[in-house]
Order: C-alpha cells, then structure tokens, then sequence
C-alpha cells in the first residue's frame, strides 16, 4: 500500500503546480504573456520538487507516473493511488481559481479557464493531428528528461541539478506549445481546467489523455534501453523510485 504521506504530497504538489502555471495564464495571462506563463509552469515545478521530491519522487503528474512504470523505475501497483493524489490536487487548484475570479466584481465569463485544446480551441488554430503529435514528442521528452535526470548515473549534481533541469524541460515544453494546444503534457493538469470550462474542452479532453500517455510510454521505453545497465547485476535489486532523494539501488 503506497504510503499516505506519499499521496498527501502528490496532491500539494499538484495543487502547486495548476495554481502557480494555470493561475498565471487565468488571472495574469494578457500581463504575463506566453513567457511568462511558460515559465510560471517551470518556476512551479522547481520550486515544489525540491521540497516533495524526497518525499514522494514529486511526479505532479499521471504522465511522469506511468512513464516511471514503464522504465522500471515506479511501481506499477502504486501508480494508481499517485495519478488519484495528482488529479484532487489540480481540481482543488482548479476550484481556488474558479472561486477567486468569481469573487471578482462583474467576473462572470470563465473564457477558455487555461484549458487545452485543438482546432477552433487551439490558440493558433492547430489541427488535431499537429496537437496529437506535440504532445506525444512532448511529454516523451519531458518523462525522459525527468527519468535521466532523476537518475544519480546520469549527473553529480544529483538532487540538487534535478529539480533545476525538470523546471528548465516544462518551461522549454510550454514555450513550444502553449500556441499548439496551451500546453498540457499532464492529464490531470488538463481535466482540472476542462472541469470548470466545460462543453467544448471536456469534448477534447481525451487527446489529452491519450497523447500524454503515449508520449509517456515513449520516453519511459527508450530511458530504459539508454539507461540499461551493459552488466547486469548477480543479484536482483529492487527498481529505484523516482524523486531528486532517491539513492541508487545496490546489490546486496
């Protein structure tokens, strides 16, 4: 059973992430501009995963979950609980940001709420194909990134370069795709804001599903054929979670 303390700090990281990212574009999008939204989502990150990241890897999202499982790298029979954590953390944000802009006098249009999407719904009027295949490349290069970062082989810096060069990714993520489909990269992320502005994003909301998904068994495959140890240890060890704390496993 995946410890409790585990899921508290998926679903405030969480939380951190759709308040800091979402929050920016709803409340301050026309002030903070693409940039500015880009690297609100990368400040949200860094920020939160170096708190959380001991604790419970700081997924924030289904898609670094299941990517996780797929590497070897997370436990597949925890991943359920985590993506349950992630998705209450960013409806409650969700529900803040909803509850805030209705608290302000003549607010009554929610516009798109940050939500993704594609066709009439994308920012630059991006087909369906075009949003399916951003995501996919996206969130494989994202996982990858989060997997080979998080893995003490990969750099000295260890827990403290982690965090940094996640950030980094999802602000480089967000500047690419914030006019393809508003970035998602994050399904829960995605149906936190679809929730609220219903109708037409809620229509669209299996893309973003489908294709963070898929990216995510991308990057979770090739991290680990690149990461595959050429020996073999003689013992059998137990995979290493993700998280910026996690030591790497030892034969015994």
């Amino acid at each position: 059973m995946t410890e409790r303390r585990k899921l508290v700090a998926e679903g405030i990281g969480t939380f951190w992430l759709v308040l800091g990212g979402c929050g920016t574009a709803v409340i301050a999008g026309p002030s903070a501009g693409q940039v500015g939204i880009a690297l609100a989502f990368g400040l949200s990150v860094l920020t939160i995963a170096y708190v959380l990241g001991p604790i419970s890897g700081a997924h924030l999202n289904p898609a670094v979950t299941i990517g996780g499982v797929i590497a070897g790298r997370f436990p597949a029979r925890d991943a359920g609980p985590y993506i349950i954590a992630q998705l209450i953390g960013a409806i409650a944000a969700a529900l803040l940001l909803f509850l805030i802009l209705h608290a302000q006098v003549g607010t009554t249009d929610l516009g798109t709420f940050a939500s993704n999407g594609y066709g009439a719904r994308s920012p630059a009027g991006y087909s369906l194909g075009a949003a399916l295949l951003t995501e996919i490349v996206l969130t494989a290069m994202f996982v990858l990134v989060v997997l080979g970062v998080t893995d003490p082989r990969a750099t000295a810096g260890g827990s403290v370069a982690a965090p940094l060069a996640i950030g980094l990714a999802l602000t480089v993520v967000h500047l690419i795709s914030i006019p393809v489909t508003n970035t998602s990269v994050n399904p829960a992320r995605s149906t936190s804001q679809a929730l609220f502005a219903g109708g037409p994003a809620l229509v669209q909301l299996w893309l973003f599903w489908v294709a963070p998904l898929l990216g995510a068994g991308a990057g979770g495959w090739i991290y680990a054929r690149l990461f595959r140890p050429t020996v073999e240890p003689a013992v059998a060890v137990e995979p290493t979670t993700i998280g910026p704390g996690e030591p790497l496993p030892r034969p015994a």
